[in-house]
Order: C-alpha cells, then sequence, then structure tokens
C-alpha cells in the first residue's frame, strides 16, 4: 500500500497530507560560494559559450527581468515543463509563454485556456535585450550570487539577487510554503524584486531542488533552515544589507513567524497564511466545502464531531482517535459525507481507519497539526504584514482575521490587509460552474504592496488595487 503526498506551491493547502492513490499491495561539505554573473556579465574563467550550454537546455538563460521603455519591467522565470516560461508584471498581469514554429513565445493568460496577446521574442541565451510585443526590453542588471550554506547538518542551495549598483538595499527572505520543487529554479520574485530596489534571497529548502536532507513539514527544522539563510544572505550582502527579514507565503506563515523569534529582523511579511493551526485548517476548509454543497448549520455541527475525531487520530500519528473515527462513521449514509474533503479528513475516512493507520509511517512528513501559531506571533517583535485572500478556499481566513485582530488590539505591529475577490496565492479567478475556480492574474496591487512594505516599512499612498487594510482599533 502507498499514500502519495501532493503539494503545490499556493494551489494546494498550506499543508499537504492529502492522500492520492491509496493502493498497491549530502555528505557535509563546506559551503562555498559560486559567482553566476554580475550586472549581467559571466565572470572570469567561464565563457560565455560554456555559461550558455550549461543552461541552454532548460531554457533558464532566459530568466530574469527586462525593462522597457515606459519604465516598466516584465519578469521571466522558467516553469516546471520544459522549455515553458511564465511571465509576470508587478500590477499582477501574469500569463504562460511556449516558443511557437515561428520563433516567438506566446501563451496563456494567468492560469486559463485563454490565449494572451503578449508576445515575446527570445533568440539567443544571455543577450542583453528581447522584444515584448514589439518593443526592445533590456535585461536589468541585477547582481546573482549562488551559493552552498550549512543548516544543522543540511547543506542548502541558495542564491542572493540584488538590484543593480552598489548601494544600500532592503533583503527579503523567501520562505517556502509546502511545495516540493526547487525555489532557486523557479521563483519569480527573486528577478521581479529586486529590479524594484529589493534584494531577494531564495533557497532550496531541505529535500527538494539541490538541497540535502528530507523533505519536511516540521516547522522547527524549516525555522531554522530560514534562520540559516538569513545568515547567509546577510554574510553575501555586506554593507549592502539595509533593511532584512522574511516573507512567508502559505505554509510559510507559520514558518516565518517562528524563524523570526530565533533571530533579529527588521520585518515580517506574510501572504496567505493562518494564524490558527493546520489542523483547524482541515476543518474549516472541511466546513467550506459543506457549505458549498449547501448544507447548513445542523450538518455542519455533524461534521464537527468528525473533523475532531481525525484531529485528534492526525496529531497522535494514528495512536488515538480510531474509536472516534469509527463512531462518526454513522454519519456515513447521509448525503454530506462524501462532500467533505479538507486537508486530510476526507482522505482518512475513504478507508478503513487500522489501513490509513498502517499508511500514515510512509506518508508522515513531520507536520505538527496542532502548532499554535498565536504565542509566536505575539514574541515577533518586529512589524508583520499580513496579506489575506478573501476568498481563500486552501486557508480559510476568518478566525486569522479574529486573532490577528485581537493581537494588534494588544500593541503588537501588525497590519493586516484583505483582497477581496481572491482565491490563495491572493489570485483572482473566474468561476465557470459552481466548484470550479480558474486564476486568471494575481490581484492588482498585491505584488506592488510586498515591494513597497519591504522596501520602505510601510505601505505607500497609492491604491494597492481594491484591497483593504483591516480597522485593528478594538477586536
Amino acid at each position: 500500500m502507498l499514500l502519495v503526498t501532493v503539494v503545490h506551491r499556493f494551489a494546494k493547502p498550506c499543508t499537504t497530507s492529502a492522500f492520492i492513490a491509496l493502493i498497491v499491495g549530502c555528505a557535509q561539505a563546506t559551503p562555498s560560494t559560486r559567482v553566476l554573473a554580475v550586472d549581467g556579465v559571466v565572470p572570469a574563467g567561464v565563457t560565455a559559450a560554456s555559461a550558455s550550454a550549461s543552461v541552454a537546455s532548460d531554457g533558464s538563460c532566459y530568466a530574469g527581468a527586462y525593462s522597457l521603455a515606459d519604465g516598466s519591467v516584465i519578469d521571466i522565470q522558467r516553469t516546471a515543463k520544459a522549455r515553458t516560461f511564465r511571465w509576470h508584471r508587478l500590477d499582477g498581469r501574469t500569463g504562460t509563454l511556449v516558443a511557437g514554429p515561428d520563433g516567438l513565445w506566446r501563451g496563456n493568460r494567468g492560469w486559463t485556456a485563454e490565449i494572451d496577446p503578449t508576445v515575446v521574442r527570445m533568440d539567443q541565451c544571455h543577450v542583453a535585450a528581447i522584444e515584448v510585443d514589439g518593443r526592445p526590453a533590456h535585461r536589468v542588471a541585477l547582481h546573482v550570487v549562488d551559493t552552498r550554506f550549512a543548516s544543522g547538518k543540511q547543506q542548502l542551495r541558495g542564491r542572493l539577487v540584488m538590484p543593480p549598483g552598489d548601494a544600500r538595499a532592503p533583503i527579503v527572505i523567501l520562505v517556502h510554503g509546502s511545495e516540493k520543487y526547487s525555489g532557486v529554479d523557479f521563483y519569480h520574485e527573486q528577478h521581479l524584486f529586486p529590479a524594484h530596489g529589493v534584494g531577494v534571497f531564495v533557497y532550496d529548502k531541505r529535500g527538494t531542488g539541490q538541497s540535502s536532507g528530507r523533505y519536511t513539514q516540521d516547522f522547527n527544522a524549516l525555522a531554522n533552515d530560514a534562520v540559516a539563510a538569513l545568515a547567509e544572505a546577510r554574510r553575501l550582502a555586506g554593507s549592502r544589507t539595509a533593511r532584512i527579514g522574511f516573507r512567508g507565503s502559505s505554509q510559510g506563515g507559520w514558518v516565518a513567524p517562528l524563524a523570526a523569534t530565533r533571530a533579529t529582523v527588521d520585518f515580517v511579511q506574510i501572504a496567505y497564511g493562518l494564524a490558527e493551526s493546520p489542523a483547524a485548517e482541515d476543518r474549516e476548509q472541511v466546513m467550506s466545502d459543506l457549505r458549498m454543497a449547501g448544507y447548513g448549520p445542523d450538518v455542519l455541527a455533524k461534521a464537527r464531531e468528525v473533523t475532531d475525531a481525525t484531529a485528534l487520530f492526525m496529531a497522535t500519528r494514528g495512536r488515538q482517535g480510531g474509536a472516534a473515527i469509527r463512531a462518526a462513521r454513522r454519519y456515513s449514509r447521509e448525503p454530506w459525507w462524501k462532500a467533505m474533503r479538507g486537508e486530510y479528513t476526507g482522505s482518512v475516512l475513504r478507508y478503513p481507519t487500522w489501513i490509513t493507520r498502517l499508511a500514515l509511517p510512509f506518508v508522515d512528513v513531520g507536520t505538527p497539526w496542532n502548532h499554535d501559531p498565536v504565542p509566536v506571533l505575539r514574541s515577533v517583535q518586529a512589524p508583520q504584514l499580513w496579506m489575506i485572500a478573501a476568498d481563500d478556499r486552501e486557508a480559510p481566513p476568518a478566525e486569522t482575521q479574529r486573532r490577528l485582530q485581537a493581537l494588534a488590539a494588544e500593541g503588537r505591529p501588525i497590519t493586516t490587509v484583505i483582497f477581496p475577490d481572491t482565491d490563495h496565492g491572493i489570485v483572482e479567478f473566474v468561476e465557470p460552474r459552481v466548484g470550479q475556480r480558474i486564476r486568471t492574474r494575481f490581484a492588482e496591487g498585491f505584488l506592488a504592496m510586498s515591494v513597497d512594505w519591504i522596501r520602505d516599512g510601510r505601505l505607500g499612498d497609492r491604491a494597492y488595487g481594491r484591497a483593504s487594510v483591516a480597522d485593528h482599533r478594538d477586536p
């Protein structure tokens, strides 16, 4: 028997113990630093041809930020799909790029099947300019330094990307969500943010990309890795370091504040995270599932019995909760039973308890299901900015907003911003039919707000789309 865990950066929940398909019978080294490019120039000892050959096969040589004549910037970042890219603008627009038979790159709007009019010409690796919609776009001369650094017994791969020039700049350490892919290879913020004045340190979390160790959702271990990344960013940036702090997305909303209690930082930024436990995330997802299916308070009360049982089962790694789950199965013939999905509840109920208990050790990645983030948030001294997706189905935000309001009323330096009509990832969407959402773009103002607050320590005077700052005066 095999339980398979599937994760995505923000298309799936903040934590991942979702079960799919149930049924079938580095040595530690001294940290080293390698300069890939400074101001777009390949360093001495590495020929342009060899550098191009080393990356041309996956197209990573095209990744970067490009400035147009009107002063706007387009970021191009490769995706996990071979020879496919995704472009991003600071205003939140995004789309895919695939090479056509005419040598031009085109694709779809957002994550939809709708054709996007953006056309890009990228002919050679490491060129100083490309064309976007027939206009020249010049590569922004970012300072890029690749490195490996130690976190305990693990060796992690990292990258520092700084804005052009040699002036001091704020730096943000990107703290991962639950995804299993390489942050260094695929995070678009590493180019988009530095092109707008914010340095970025990105790394492959343990067990992903080129970092050693096993993939884990142990928040303590991940927080220690984030602290090690912070120290490495400071070391590499040296005197260029101005403000420095963490940005945690999704699951990183639990990890980044924990890391901020173990190191001195100037800020903590959270995007679509939760201020309640991972088990509560499952419960709220189940309730959201049932509300969406049209069920009312009587069914929700019964479902709460079920989620309490599955929460105990998961938190104790199957040692407790089995009897409560068996008792809850008295509802299994009721029509709402199969509408429950959540983070893990639907999967736990799909099979006899004894089968799930036997399978758990094979898929357990150390998720602290009962982790209470409130004491951690109360201990964070640095200012916190929380950016909430109002219609988040993966991380339902109602209780998080209430808790953040209560913490702010205590005097904690917390600012909460709500983006209406957005789902996990602060993405806008369309609903072709009930229950189906297709992501179209990042919300207007989301990326600009992220940059402004990191760079300046406050929100700007401009509007950030339809986002609204929560009133924290009274809980």
